[in-house]
């Protein structure tokens, strides 16, 4: 018999996999709404408990539990970002490590919302992770990792849409830019003149490819977060489309596998993650590679969390 990853109800659990579904301004392929029950389906079915990389067992440790929020399909932007930056918010003060699960980038808006005044952990140990919060405000102390083929820096997507928002998915970095976060962009190498600009001014650091990925490369990427809390926000178009090919923006030339394991890892062991979000996976039929490498992303997570934890 399989042994399922997910147990518990969502109030109890000590990691929550939280779904969006939610694809309105998508601009080019879509489905990414249909992505969180995918990704959660591969995750507590298709997955082994055993995390080899960690060599620890995260499910028969911890409660992970998932919810997908309900009634988002279709709403206007803004009030979708409104609406997740509520219940996340409300998930956060539960002390809960989150991973969420789009829909398209525009999600993470609400939940760099839901992040900015929130009082987050100092290590990653059990009982610490779920006592020991710091009494400083979080914004101007996280770094916000975007793992992406896009630097998603417009201010709306009146460029290309006929209903335009500043809310759109290709504008979820610079309302965290608005926010007061740091970022630091990984993978990139599609983005506009202005979109650049914005970067440079803004002291963004961009790490572009495709490049020598290399442990130099990680080193320079971890030293490039200044702050000691880090948010990981992976869009799927972010890695190589070898990798995770179902995606609504595929472009050649992204992260390799093993360089996005190695880079979380470091990541991990050196900074303290407040929580992440994969977003873009846009599952198709016949093709199960992308929402399968979503579960194990998110496992892996998971496990390099809590990697320290005694019970």
């Amino acid at each position: 018999m399989v042994e399922k990853l997910l147990s518990g109800k969502p109030d109890e659990a000590d990691v929550l996999l939280l779904g969006i579904e939610y694809d309105k301004t998508s601009s080019f392929g879509k489905g990414a709404d249909k992505g969180p029950k995918a990704i959660i389906g591969c995750f507590d079915t298709q997955l082994e408990i055993y995390e080899r990389f960690t060599k620890t067992n995260p499910a028969r440790d911890l409660k992970i539990s998932s919810i997908i929020l309900p009634g988002l399909k279709g709403k206007e932007p803004e009030l979708m970002v409104k609406e997740v930056s509520s219940e996340i918010g409300k998930r956060i003060n539960k002390h809960k490590f989150i991973i969420a699960l789009g829909g398209e980038h525009s999600v993470s808006i609400g939940i760099f919302d839901a992040l900015k005044n929130q009082r987050f952990l100092g290590h990653q140990k059990r009982k610490a992770f779920f006592s020991a919060w710091t009494k400083t405000k979080l914004k101007n102390k996280i770094t916000i990792l975007q793992i992406d083929a896009h630097l998603d820096l417009r201010e709306d997507d009146s460029d290309y849409s006929l209903n335009p928002s500043r809310f759109a998915h290709s504008c979820a970095m610079k309302r965290a830019l608005d926010m007061g976060f740091n970022i630091v962009s990984v993978g990139a190498r599609v983005y506009t003149d202005f979109e650049l600009e914005t970067a440079k001014k803004n002291n963004i650091k961009i790490f572009e490819w495709p490049c020598a990925e290399n442990k130099q490369l990680i080193d320079k990427i971890v030293d490039a977060i200044k702050t000691p809390n880090v948010y990981i926000t992976l869009d799927a178009d972010g890695l190589d489309p070898s990798h995770m090919p179902a995606t609504g923006t595929p472009v050649q030339g992204g992260l390799s596998w093993k360089f996005a394991f190695d880079l979380l890892k470091e990541i991990f062991e050196n900074k303290n993650v407040v929580g992440a979000d994969i977003v873009e996976v846009a599952p198709r039929e016949n093709d199960q590679l992308t929402e399968f490498g979503a579960a194990q992303l998110c496992y892996y997570m998971i496990a390099l969390k809590f990697k320290d934890m005694k019970n």
